[in-house]
């Protein structure tokens, strides 16, 4: 018996690791030497292909709990970090050659895995399997995907800003829907005088731009399908108004009056502690994004769990298609894993590789598939993506707006922090004795 495991970045690297930790052969796929995508320069696994920093350390923060959970999960690739991590302040950073070449070590002196270097075109049938094939897999691969799940897979990556419920400011905002269409509660509207909306436009249209990769650009049309909010409002000082932010239909019940403009923010997640800016997809740099989002005053002290982003990301309509346990809710002996899944981050990928290895395990073994609680970083990023009420899905990395909420919580954000990680932990601990 053995489980397939196709691609050999950080969430392949886990998953791969995982079952051979469980006596389990695996056959690792990984088209690297013979081909690599426009974001890969060497030959080696888990290539680190932006950033060198694996983001904070500290337990208490969102980033740090993840990591925290995933070395009590046994992760491979946190003993290979911890092992060649550089000065970096308060974020784990990693020699990134090191890194590599710790993982691909790892992976190839181990006797129960035997990596086959070919490209995989098609998913092996009546065999279990974890596709962690990654944000640029290969045209043919992700074809056939695209073929089993029909139009449940996104090419391109353009997502708007996501900001806590919590931190909008509701004195300068109101619920409601278009013409009073749908529960009253559907959206909040963010509405702007002309003075206002101005002040706004000016400094969205001479903001500084993140930097486009060419394999980012590579197809024109896609690219226009999903414009940037700054390009669009480069139009004119109307186009908004007559776009995302018109407020046809909308009537501020402070004022009585229909708003200049209109910023609608719509429920990202089931709990509604999540809030999407709807068609506020965008390429500003992050720190430009908090600075003239924040111009709206119902987001003045807005916190961004995620900013928008615009790059070539493949990525699946995970709610429509997996289980909380990342196998295909058609299919519980196929399993995907990585940002393919709606994972965003270096750890995020890797910790559901773990997840994936590990319930590729339980499946080979005829055993029920497990699901960390949600209380728990990793346990919250496999409900986020399997989460059916989630309409138009985004990908989403380690957050405390996806925890469910405190039940004393403190006001001071260090102290909130602290407590969702003991809780986490604990949780964690408690969870992996009974099991």
């Amino acid at each position: 018996m053995h489980i397939n495991v196709i691609g050999a970045g950080l969430a392949g690297c886990e998953a791969a690791m995982q079952i051979a930790s469980h006596g389990i052969e695996v056959h690792l796929y990984e088209m690297k030497p013979n081909k690599k995508t426009p974001a890969h320069h060497t030959d080696k696994y888990a290539e680190l292909v932006c950033s060198n920093s694996l983001k904070a350390m500290r337990v208490e923060s969102a980033a740090g709990l993840l990591k925290e959970e995933m070395r009590r999960l046994d992760s491979f690739l946190m003993k290979c970090a911890d092992a060649c991590k550089v000065p970096a302040g308060g974020a784990l950073a990693v020699d990134r050659d090191i890194f590599s070449s710790l993982a691909t070590e790892g992976i190839k002196n181990n006797k129960l895995i035997k990596v086959c270097e070919e490209e995989v075109c098609e998913i092996p049938k009546d065999e279990i399997t974890v596709v962690a094939s990654g944000p640029l897999t290969s045209e043919p691969l992700a074809e056939y995907i695209r073929g089993m799940f029909g139009s449940s897979l996104s090419f391109f990556d353009a997502a708007a800003p996501i900001v806590t419920a919590e931190s909008i400011d509701m004195e300068y905002a109101f619920c409601a829907s278009r013409y009073d269409k749908g529960d009253g509660d559907d959206y909040i509207n963010c509405p702007m005088n002309k003075e206002e909306y101005e002040i706004f436009y000016n400094a969205l249209i001479s903001a500084e731009r993140a930097p486009l990769h060419d394999c980012d650009v590579s197809n024109p049309k896609v690219y226009e399908g999903c414009m940037p909010v700054e390009v669009m409002a480069q139009r004119g000082e109307g186009t908004l108004r007559f776009g995302p932010m018109k407020p046809v239909g909308l009537v501020n019940p402070k004022t009585g009056h229909r708003p200049w403009a209109v910023l609608q923010l719509r429920k990202e997640n089931k709990a509604g502690n999540m809030y999407n800016l709807v068609g506020f997809q965008t390429n500003l740099k992050f720190p430009e994004q908090k600075r003239v989002f924040s111009l709206i005053p119902a987001l003045h002290n807005a916190e961004f769990v995620r900013y928008g982003v615009m790059h070539r990301n493949t990525f699946l309509d995970s709610p429509r298609i997996l289980n909380s346990d990342f196998s295909v809710k058609d299919n519980p002996n196929l399993f995907f894993a990585g940002q393919i899944t709606g994972v965003e981050g270096y750890m995020e990928s890797a910790a559901s590789g773990i997840m994936a290895g590990i319930n590729a395990c339980r499946a080979a073994e005829k055993k029920s598939t497990i699901t960390l609680p949600n209380d728990t970083m990793i346990g919250a990023l496999s409900a986020y993506i399997s989460d059916s009420s989630v309409k138009k899905f985004q990908p989403m990395g380690a957050n405390f707006g996806v925890l469910p909420e405190l039940e004393n919580r403190p006001r001071d954000k260090k102290e909130r922090g602290a407590a969702y990680s003991a809780r986490a932990l604990d949780s964690l601990d408690n969870y992996l004795k009974n099991i």
